[in-house]
């Protein structure tokens, strides 16, 4: 785990606490909670789902078995994400010309590999069988490997589901921060929209710009997730539209529930569940919130860049030799 301060809390210091949903993140927290293997786990686990008979008893299940503590100094950054909703095809066509890549087989976990520019410009995927799918713009392919999963309609009605099956190696880098430095977008109007906008409009520069993000996204079909379902996170399960967020787990552990305190635009004060991890995802006061599928969870999602404050939801035990290490 990082190194970073702690400092417990109480929940009567959860600004908006008792007015959430806690039945909505227990709910999340269930789909997951099977997978967390340290013994503490094992206790709350059981007791969960009697706790879904009421708000009330879900509230009361997190306040007597977890602690809140702050893991690293505020403020926090969050920002959004969502699963594309995208038109596209099984087979190349002069419409659908722009690949969406499985992984290769020589490639590793951990192995740092061709970086983007080096993919694209050098066709080293090319004509592999490897694209699963093809899709009518550079820039969504793009996206789609932001995001890391998606929803492609095909032209028979049928929509294929993709989800994240590695990446090359290299550490995600800010288009949008290269654009600032630039001078192409001021830091208050860059947002995705805004960037598939420029480069759409600017399409050789545009390229370039896009390169200056070396780290690049394969996938996999996901044929049997329901179509109800949201996409796989990091744990290997469907995650939940504003109940799931991705976090950097070298500070967060996965599966824990996270007490969001999301200020700027449309304030939000919501439990969510740590599901989900992302290449620009790095710090303990970093998180993601996943917006859900389409076109208009893209839009919420992609203008979101708020500060605030996040804390982790501990069980009792972790969370005072956490705060007993901080205090020594």
């Amino acid at each position: 785990m990082g190194t970073a301060s702690a400092q417990m809390l109480d929940f009567k210091d959860l600004d908006g606490w008792a007015a959430d949903d806690h039945s909505a993140a227990l709910s999340t927290f269930l789909d997951t909670c099977s997978l967390l293997k340290d013994p503490e786990w094992s206790p709350i686990c059981r007791l969960a789902p009697n706790a879904m008979a009421s708000d009330a008893a879900a509230r009361s299940f997190f306040e007597l078995l977890f602690r809140p503590v702050q893991v690293g100094v505020s403020p926090a950054l969050f920002t959004g994400y969502y699963e594309p909703e995208l038109a596209g095809s099984r087979t190349r066509t002069p419409r659908f010309a722009y690949p969406v890549y499985a992984r290769p087989p020589e490639l590793t976990d951990g192995q740092q590999w061709l970086d983007r520019a080096a993919i694209e410009s050098t066709g080293a995927l090319r004509g592999r069988g490897l694209e699963i799918a093809w899709l009518e713009d550079p820039v969504e392919v793009f996206f789609l490997q932001v995001q890391g999963s998606g929803r492609i309609r095909l032209p028979d009605g049928g929509v294929l589901r993709v989800g994240y099956a590695g990446r090359n190696g290299h550490a995600y880098k800010s288009v949008g921060q290269e654009m600032i430095r630039q001078g192409l977008m001021d830091e208050h109007s860059v947002s995705a929209q805004g960037i598939k906008s420029w480069v759409r409009a600017n399409p050789e520069m545009g390229a370039g710009l896009l390169h200056h993000n070396p780290s690049f996204v394969f996938f996999r079909r996901l044929p049997d997730l329901a179509a109800e379902k949201g996409p796989i996170g990091a744990m290997g399960r469907s995650i939940t539209t504003m109940r799931s967020v991705a976090v950097d787990p070298a500070f967060t552990p996965l599966g824990i529930p996270i007490w969001l305190e999301k200020d700027g635009h449309n304030p939000m004060r919501r439990l969510m569940i740590a599901q989900d991890t992302g290449g620009a995802i790095k710090g303990a006061q970093r998180a993601d919130i996943f917006f859900g599928t389409g076109v208009q969870a893209g839009e919420d999602a992609g203008t979101i860049k708020d500060g605030g404050r996040m804390i982790q939801l501990l069980p009792i035990d972790r969370a005072f030799a956490l705060a007993e290490i901080e205090g020594q």
